[in-house]
């Protein structure tokens, strides 16, 4: 795994996919906030005029140089839930994200969020 600190210098750089196909480009980092670790980051996909900010996974997400390899296919990122560019991902939304990609949902113990942008 990398650093939190370090891939929040990636903003901007390519993620592409497991076969190695572009999404678009990194946005934000989200870490679980049981754990402080990167969970999950935003890519900014979208045509000039509509773009909006889909989640997906960051476990077993390589890094090159000027790139974040995830591992999901790009046609599952692109349908992931998303936001528009200067939104926020609403609370009630955390399930749904993590649902997308098959993955456990579970509150905080005192009920907080899972998911908290760097």
């Amino acid at each position: 795994m990398f650093e939190a600190a370090d891939i929040r210098e990636w903003r901007g750089h390519d993620v592409v996919d497991v076969d190695g196909h572009k999404i678009g480009t990194l946005e934000a980092v989200y870490v679980d906030t049981a754990t402080d670790l990167p969970s999950f980051a935003t890519v900014t996909v979208g045509l000039p005029t509509r773009r909006r900010l889909v989640f997906v996974p960051l476990a077993d997400a390589l890094v090159g140089p000027g790139y974040l390899r995830v591992a999901r296919s790009k046609n599952q990122v692109k349908n992931a839930p998303a936001i528009e560019t200067d939104g926020e991902l609403p609370a009630e939304d955390e399930p749904a994200v993590f649902a997308h990609y098959e993955l456990e949902y579970a509150q905080g113990g005192g009920g907080e969020r899972r998911l908290a942008r760097r």
